[in-house]
């Protein structure tokens, strides 16, 4: 193309001709460019009556959630509401650390406390990074234990593809989802929640004497669209749950990996006028399983880790490569800033109040105890935001073993759990699906590995406590 170039411009004696030519090869280079970000989005869209998926799009491709990942948070926030954990009106303290998270952000200094109506309405409209924080902190104790709880949540309700690290979605190697997943979650949050799932639709709404705008665009430009989330990072690009209905019809839909805010709007706004009137008008129940009554941190021994040591029945230890080199420095980009979404249009909102509150004054103990047993809290990993993709390009992980039966191989990831807490003390299990001569098989994994000196460091400390491994590049 370069070579092609030159000759061209070398042949023309006229200054304007060269800048032409020089601007027609930007718009093709521009538009390869272009083209090559788009066929790494993820999109899907389901019929919220009948759970059919009307459009797919590598689905179950691995990609960072962003600020989808507040979805979760509130799903909790909103079970700790309607099993009367908590209400509305209970102060939210905020930590150092809460109030130290990367914008967008309510801004709460340490030690303040707002409502948990103020922190859901933060997290709604302005996808407030410090209020999930320290929503999580409320609920889990702290926030590595509700990362667990939020996973944990994630395989009850079928969301197989999902490991969460963080209470708000900036960037952590170890926090991957899907677009069929986030789908499945927006759905259950209307279905399980319906007394909450109003908050999703709100635009704005006053933080004190200031009003505070929402991200989604979608909401009064698309007739019927309600919600629910967007999200931003550079490694996840633009991101969007969308839920709509027509009064007989409901969809939701998911874009992952958008070029812009701009362009995910309208690739959303297309997939909705095309697939709403295909959706079905019948149906109902529903499509996504609610979780057990049961305190979520007992579900985290099925999330994270082993009955018994098994064979691996898959491929050899892959041979070791050089660890990527991280291109971009490590600073976080803005989860939806106003450059990226511009807010969207105010309504009239109920004013809502800010109560300051020193720490030392809450009692959030009852609340810990009643959602979790807090677990030491290990050291988080670095907020790093290594790649311009949407997709989960790399990573390493430690895979323990692996069954045809998907329970088995959780039970593995079980065993190892309680036979090496400090070695997996930041280290997330999961599991993974793959056929082999017709036979579906469940890897049994831990990620959240930033190189592979880090995955077989703790593959040999493993391997001490007779627990059989091998580090992975996925």
């Amino acid at each position: 193309m370069r070579k092609a170039l030159l000759g061209i411009v070398s042949k023309s004696t006229s200054p304007l001709k060269t800048i032409m030519i020089i601007a027609m090869a930007m718009a093709f280079v521009c538009g390869d460019v272009a083209s090559s970000l788009a066929a790494r989005s993820a999109a899907i869209v389901i019929d919220a009556k009948t759970g059919k998926v009307l459009y797919s799009a590598d689905a179950d491709g691995r990609r960072y959630p962003a600020s989808l990942t507040k979805m979760m948070t509130l799903y909790l926030t909103f079970e700790a509401l309607a099993k009367g954990k908590i209400s509305r009106n209970s102060p939210v303290v905020f930590s150092a650390h809460a109030s130290a998270e990367a914008p967008t952000k309510l801004g709460v200094k340490p030690g303040g406390s707002v409502t948990v109506e103020t922190a859901i309405l933060s997290i709604v409209t302005k996808s407030a990074n410090d209020s999930a924080t320290a929503l999580g902190e409320m609920l889990g104790g702290n926030e590595p234990t509700f990362a667990r709880m939020m996973t944990a949540k994630a395989r009850a309700l079928g969301m197989n593809g999902t490991v969460f690290r963080n209470a708000n979605g900036l960037p952590d190697p170890g926090q991957f989802t899907t677009a069929r997943d986030m789908a499945t979650l927006g759905i259950a949050l209307r279905e399980h929640f319906p007394q909450y799932y109003g908050y999703f639709s709100q635009r704005s709404f006053l933080y004190g004497r200031q009003r505070i705008n929402g991200h989604n665009r979608l909401l009064g430009r698309i007739k019927g669209v309600d919600g629910i989330k967007t999200g931003y990072t550079r490694a996840s690009g633009f991101n969007l749950v969308s839920s709509v209905s027509d009064g007989n019809r409901r969809l939701v839909g998911v874009v992952m990996g958008g070029t812009s805010g701009g362009s995910r709007d309208n690739q959303m706004a297309m997939l909705i006028n095309t697939y709403l009137p295909r959706a079905s008008t019948r149906g109902g129940g529903d499509l996504v399983a609610k979780a057990s009554g049961n305190n979520p941190v007992t579900a985290l021994a099925k999330v994270l880790l082993p009955k018994h040591d098994a064979p691996t029945l898959d491929d050899k230890p892959m041979v070791a490569q050089d660890d990527a080199t991280v291109a971009e420095d490590a600073t976080v980009a803005e989860d939806d800033t106003a450059q990226a979404e511009e807010a969207a249009p105010a309504i009239k909102t109920r004013k809502v109040k800010t109560v300051i509150v020193s720490a030392p004054q809450i009692a959030t103990a009852q609340v810990v105890a009643a959602y979790a047993e807090p677990a030491a809290e290990p050291t988080p990993a670095a907020p790093v935001d290594p790649v311009s993709t949407a997709s989960v390009p790399s990573g390493w992980a430690i895979q323990v073993a692996s069954s045809p039966k998907q329970s088995e191989a959780q039970a593995f990831l079980d065993k190892a759990a309680k036979k090496a807490p400090n070695v997996l003390a930041d280290a997330s299990g999961f599991t993974v699906a793959f056929d082999k001569d017709g036979v579906t098989y469940y890897r049994a994994r831990f990620g959240g590995f930033g190189s592979k000196t880090a995955a077989w460091k703790t593959c040999t400390a493993l391997k001490k406590k007779n627990i059989e491994c091998y580090a992975v590049q996925q």
